[in-house]
């Protein structure tokens, strides 16, 4: 066979084979598509698998804003005066535990009200502002942690 001939049956070798990456490619981006606007896949699935699944609502209505030893048990606030006005506040916008992991002052909880209204747009909370201040004073205060409570009953051992 000629030089010519070799170099001709090479050329079309690499044509063949560069067909044959577009086609997967091409595939490729076909399923991708699919996959896309289909991300069940449903046009797999049998009738039988398609069908919705129906979840129970597990939270009964009485449970809703169930206390239980002194804690609401959906948020985790402290039972006290003015608890719902704080659920129905507070948690509308964020977790009930951006509150219950801050402690602050009165002075603190004002402000913090304050930052909410003119950067997150926190409606105006009328008269109920006094009752979650005071709420939040009352049940959210700082503590004095202090010095940590000493060691007891430590099976202490010896360094070599």
């Amino acid at each position: 066979m000629s030089e010519e001939n070799k170099f001709k049956n090479q050329a079309k070798q690499v044509y063949r084979m560069l067909i044959m990456v577009w086609c997967i490619v091409l595939l490729g981006v076909v399923f991708a598509i699919y996959a896309l606007v289909d991300p069940n896949l449903s046009a797999f699935k049998t009738d039988e698998e398609l069908q919705p699944v129906v979840v129970e609502n597990t939270i009964e209505e009485d449970d809703w804003d169930k206390i239980e030893n002194g804690i609401h048990l959906r948020t985790g606030f402290v039972e006290d005066e003015g608890v719902m006005t704080v659920v129905n506040n507070c948690t509308s916008c964020h977790s009930a535990k951006m509150v219950t992991q801050n402690r602050m002052t009165k002075e603190r909880w004002i402000a913090t009200i304050r930052w909410m209204q003119e950067t997150q747009n926190l409606w105006d909370l009328g008269n109920n502002e006094e009752i979650i201040v005071n709420y939040l004073a009352k049940n959210y205060a700082p503590k004095s942690m202090g010095r940590r409570a000493n060691l007891e009953n430590i099976d202490w051992y010896q360094l070599n």
